[in-house]
């Protein structure tokens, strides 16, 4: 789960809904955060700047999958780009149908 101080068209899209709505996800980064911090810390916005900047280009392989129903398809996406633009292998898969943490594979 990534996010940041701004908010995203996604998760303005999907304030209500009914899996993660707007309040819920408050709810998770204030008690997940340390007090007195907010959505820009590296641990909720890996793409604001710190010390954490030069470790991500040391990740392995990564691949990120993303859909058009969740309200955090914004951050995945600009998440992607970040990855990349520090030359880490990533595989991004994005389809407008879809939700969050719900997958569904056809064996």
């Amino acid at each position: 789960m990534i996010s940041e101080k701004r908010r995203t068209k996604s998760e303005l899209k999907y304030a209500t809904d009914q899996a993660l709505p707007l309040p819920a996800i408050n709810l998770y980064w204030e008690l997940a955060l340390p007090p007195g911090t907010n959505r820009d810390h590296r641990y909720s916005n890996p793409m604001v700047d710190g010390p954490h900047r030069e470790k991500i280009k040391s990740l392995g392989r990564c691949l990120v999958i993303g859909f058009g129903g969740d309200p955090m398809v914004d951050k995945q996406q600009e998440l992607v780009k970040m990855l990349a633009l520090n030359g880490v292998p990533v595989e991004a898969r994005f389809d407008d149908i879809g939700f969050h943490m719900i997958d569904l594979i056809d064996s």
